[in-house]
């Protein structure tokens, strides 16, 4: 019998990026040294006092269903963190707590798309985006910017890509792939464009927050104050406080889309884990020490991978302002060793150096490599003078 999936499971395109995890897994099956530099979580252990946190909620017996929207100690805490380091303000009924930050943009997506709408998404993007566009009956829109832009649009590409079907503009600062932050000057000009628009929702994508090492965290409500009537912010712990299999994330903006997307959420996984949202509680009233050392960990990877990857030839690479990714164009690699795509270039530089990375075509940059610095220095010393024997230098 022939099961067809549903016209909704189709739309979904396999990742551009299997087959080089299918060609990694089959290297390092055969006894190759694989060093991956395409982990999309932080290498740290979840601090101690949260898993206490976790324990103690075992104990005391806190293992039955929380309200769907989340538990009120959990609620109480992100409103208190949304002021204390955003300084917006939120009431309980306006915060949605999820299964992670993903889940979050999914329910927001299914609550406020309908067929025909478009969700406009600057690229590079992070891969889901489009996706979740897509099972959500609308159509993924892009916004190109490249290198030389600094991955960062400009407020008349922002105002050429609306169009009267634009029903959300999707943000994501810092950025995944690329890591670049943009300044609460830029922000605000991008707002001054969707303030001519009424119609367009705003969602950012905060996930990154605290893993920012130049620049001050703002995002585009706190430029832009006057869109925050609109404006949905999304965020997590998995990032910040290296609790990425715990599954915590949140949303805040407006009551009537909170509710709506409390009421997707109902009839899907229902609550987070309780577990889980006691640890998250103990995450952001505790001391916030770990974060701020993680990010300075973050920022000295960087600053050692962004050095070496731009002493190498056919690579260009700009700074990145936060997140543990870089994102060189090595369009230059894939002229002079005549591949034929980033694909082909992720499989190439497999074979030849053992070390594994996310084709730009992922996120909408063909071209350019995500690479993760979120492990060791030694593997990432390992991992730089592979890649320089198999590229050479730049001629000076």
């Amino acid at each position: 019998m022939n099961i067809q999936p549903s016209l909704r499971a189709q739309s979904i395109k396999p990742s551009p990026t299997l087959s080089v995890s299918a060609h990694a897994a089959a290297l390092k099956a055969a006894g190759k040294d694989i060093l991956s530099l395409a982990a999309g979580e932080p290498d740290f252990d979840t601090p101690d006092f949260i898993k206490e946190a976790a324990i103690k909620a075992l104990k005391d017996g806190f293992t039955k269903y929380t309200a769907v929207e989340g538990t009120p100690g959990l609620k109480k805490a992100i409103a208190a963190k949304f002021k204390r380091e955003n300084n917006l303000d939120y009431a309980p009924d306006q915060i949605l707590v999820s299964c992670g930050c993903k889940h979050s943009i999914y329910n927001l997506f299914q609550a406020v798309l309908n067929h025909g709408d478009e969700v406009l998404i600057p690229a590079p993007y992070w891969v889901s985006y489009p996706d979740m566009a897509l099972l959500s009956g609308a159509q993924p829109a892009f916004i190109h910017a490249g290198i030389r832009e600094g991955f960062k649009i400009t407020p008349a590409k922002l105002k050429a890509g609306i169009t009267p079907k634009t029903r959300l503009f999707m943000m994501n600062s810092p950025s995944n792939p690329t890591g670049v932050h943009y300044t609460p000057k830029e922000l605000a000009a991008l707002g001054e464009v969707l303030l001519e628009h009424p119609q367009v929702l705003i969602a950012t994508d905060d996930i990154y927050e605290h893993i920012l090492w130049d620049g001050e965290f703002k995002n585009i409500v706190n430029a832009c104050p006057a869109l925050k009537e609109r404006a949905i912010v999304l965020n997590g712990v998995s990032k910040s406080y290296s609790m990425t299999g715990w599954r915590i994330g949140y949303a805040a903006g407006p009551k009537s889309v909170i509710a709506a997307m409390g009421k997707i959420q109902s009839q899907s996984t229902s609550n987070p884990t309780s577990i889980a949202q006691a640890a998250a509680q103990a995450a952001l009233e505790g001391d916030q020490g770990f974060v701020r050392e993680q990010c300075r960990v973050f920022k000295q990877r960087h600053d050692f991978v962004h050095r070496r990857l731009n002493e190498m030839a056919g690579v260009k690479c700009l700074p990145a302002q936060g997140t543990f990714y870089i994102f060189p164009d090595m369009s230059g690699v894939m002229k002079s060793k005549k591949l034929k795509d980033d694909i082909t270039m992720a499989e190439w530089f497999l074979e030849q150096t053992g070390c594994a990375m996310v084709p730009g075509s992922a996120f909408g940059a063909p071209g350019c490599m995500r690479i993760s610095f979120a492990t060791s220095m030694k593997v990432l010393e390992d991992a730089m003078n592979r890649l320089e024997r198999a590229l050479g230098k730049k001629q000076k």
